[in-house]
């Protein structure tokens, strides 16, 4: 989660990586793709804590149940990033993002698990 926070802000500050990002259409993204790179940054703080309560290395969410969901939830969301990011029309993009979808499910799915 971290590097993909690092990765937004990136292109929040105007990094050349959008082929990488939003469909890949963009080398430096405009202002409305760098809003939502902020917004994904939030998720991403979002997402990290809810690992790292299901995995017990953190207690911020007062609502075990919901991290129980949450963290199925979040498992599914990468696992439809990488149909997602697999259907872009941006090479790159296919061949970063989508395995990187793949792996960040798996390890969600060992998280939950354990």
């Amino acid at each position: 989660m971290v590097a993909l926070i690092v990765f937004q802000a990136a292109l929040i500050a105007g990094a050349p990586l959008g082929h990488l990002a939003w469909g890949g259409q963009d080398r430096v993204l405009p202002i409305q793709k760098r809003l939502g790179s902020a917004v994904s940054i939030g998720l991403y703080l979002v997402f990290g804590v809810v690992v790292l309560q299901r995995a017990g290395l953190a207690d911020v969410i007062p609502w075990p149940g919901f991290v129980g969901v949450a963290i199925w939830v979040l498992a599914g969301y990468f696992a439809l990033g990488i149909v997602l990011n697999g259907m872009s029309r941006s090479r790159p993009e296919r061949w970063t993002m989508a395995p990187l979808c793949a792996v960040l499910a798996g390890l969600t799915v060992i998280v939950a698990l354990g």
